[in-house]
């Protein structure tokens, strides 16, 4: 990926030196072609390589619009697998060809991400179902991926003296091998769905259980268009309501189903979204739903109550009751409390501006800043998958760009939270 990248880089990154361009050794100096040649390759590799173009994705200061566009097609659009292993995958999966288990399959994919592709089906009955048919090789791809990364990992947290790096990887590690097993992800789309029965502007699939099986996931059709659509689409003329109103969903999708039941959706990225012609929001891909422990619930639920409140809290002492360590917690007070207040300013605000926020680029400032000091704050294990999902949302609300009342947003999830929380 490298050599082929590599000419078109530094070519595009000469010419901005010559003309004074800012920031010519960035990212953003990737140029079309480039980037064509990047979602190709990263598209052909799948798995853990196209997992990080999709979140490369969606950093709105990493890459311009144009060519996050490009890059985004990564999110639900790689290359597929031929027909024929989609056919030999459900023929052994499901003990029958695709016509024998379906009333109609259609043969050209409507999706195909990191580790599966998804064709449109009906079945025998008549529901309109879409079918996430696993890669035949993937297992073993991204079983090899993550042995090579643990390794890496393994080298720099002792360079680093960065110990528990180890366990945060092993964290991931074992939340994207259990995205192999179809049906551990049919059961984490139904602790899902009961997390998000009390927002009702979310809709999250059924599941057709006897036309699932490990490397086959059967579930309703959802019609609509997709965030990643939305996001591409929008113009200087696209209304702020209506970017307002999507940002409202994308904050129920990820922190609604937490605040309710402590279940957060980890891979929150726009192809896995889909605005429906009702006005509500359809949620897809479950292999990265996460159950968060009461004590780390609770202590998250005292925050954003209190945030709502206009009151204050110490960001220490939350902190290490929801499972932080600290080697010294004093001298890490100042990083916690920038952190906090960065993440905070959209539930805190009446007037928020997505477009114009410079939240994403303070937060990266507050880890480069203090890279020697953050290996002495410690986040538990479990919180892994909680800042991951909040990253993706930031990343995903900038990119949609509204301004308005986030205050009342937030405040609306937090009167859901059940009493005596």
């Amino acid at each position: 990926m490298g050599a082929k990248l590599s000419g078109d880089v530094v070519s595009r990154g000469v010419k901005r030196l010559r003309a004074g361009a800012e920031g010519a050794g960035d990212i953003s100096a990737l140029g079309p072609a480039a980037a064509e040649k990047l979602v190709a390759t990263l598209g052909e590799m799948k798995g853990l390589a196209m997992k990080m173009g999709q979140a490369i994705s969606m950093d709105p200061d990493m890459l311009t619009p144009e060519i996050r566009a490009v890059i985004s097609r990564l999110q639900n659009q790689a290359p597929p697998m031929p027909y024929a292993k989609v056919e030999q995958v459900i023929r052994d999966q499901l003990k029958g060809a695709p016509l024998e288990v379906f009333a109609a399959f259609d043969e050209k994919p409507m999706a195909s991400a990191s580790l599966g592709q998804v064709h449109k089906a009906v079945t025998k009955s008549g529901k309109t179902v879409a079918v996430k048919v696993q890669y035949p090789e993937i297992a073993k791809a991204l079983d090899s991926d993550l042995e090579n990364l643990g390794s890496m990992v393994t080298v720099l947290s002792t360079a680093m003296r960065a110990g528990q790096a180890r366990s945060y990887f092993g964290e991931m590690r074992e939340s994207l091998l259990g995205e192999l097993d179809y049906r551990a992800e049919a059961e984490r789309a139904e602790l899902f769905r009961k997390a998000c029965q009390p927002l009702g502007l979310l809709v999250v699939p059924e599941i057709e259980h006897e036309l699932t099986a490990e490397k086959v996931l059967t579930l309703q059709f959802l019609e609509g268009k997709t965030l990643k659509e939305f996001v591409n689409a929008k113009t200087a003329e696209t209304p702020n309501e209506e970017l307002f109103r999507v940002s409202k969903l994308l904050v129920h999708a990820v922190w609604g189903s937490f605040l309710v039941s402590g279940v957060i959706h980890a891979d929150p990225h726009p192809g896995n979204f889909i605005l429906l012609d009702d006005g509500r929001l359809g949620v897809l891909d479950f292999g990265a739903i996460k159950q968060l422990s009461p004590r780390f619930l609770d202590v998250a639920r005292e925050m954003f109550l209190t945030c709502a409140s206009g009151g204050t809290f110490d960001a220490i002492d939350v902190s290490l009751r929801c499972g932080f360590t600290f080697t010294d917690a004093e001298a890490s007070r100042k990083i916690v409390e920038d952190v906090i207040e960065i993440a905070l300013r959209p539930p805190r605000s009446s007037d928020f501006d997505y477009s114009k926020t410079s939240m994403n680029r303070d937060m990266q400032k507050v880890f480069i800043t203090n890279a020697t000091r953050m290996p002495g704050i410690r986040p538990p294990e479990e919180s892994v998958q909680f800042y991951r999902a909040l990253g993706g949302l930031s990343h995903n609300l900038t990119n949609i760009g509204a301004r308005g009342d986030f205050k009342r947003v937030y405040a609306e999830l937090n009167s859901l939270v059940p009493a005596g929380s």
